[in-house]
């Protein structure tokens, strides 16, 4: 498994996804667990730079590596 995302994105990957959780929990029932969970998504592909989905289109924001 090769990472799949620069820097920027990852960050911005785990920014959104803990704005998510974060709403999520100000929302009561299954409409809040469902974004926060939803949430979790982007955090962790942004924790560990690959997005499976990119694979899947052939997308890769990390740049060369040399």
């Amino acid at each position: 498994m090769n990472t799949n995302e620069g820097n920027l994105d990852r960050i911005a990957r785990v920014v959104a996804g803990l704005a998510l959780i974060v709403f999520g929990f100000m929302i009561q029932g299954g409409l809040g667990i469902g974004i926060s969970v939803f949430g979790l998504i982007p955090v962790v592909t942004g924790a560990i730079g690959w997005c499976p989905l990119y694979t899947l289109l052939g997308i890769n924001t990390c740049g060369v590596k040399k």
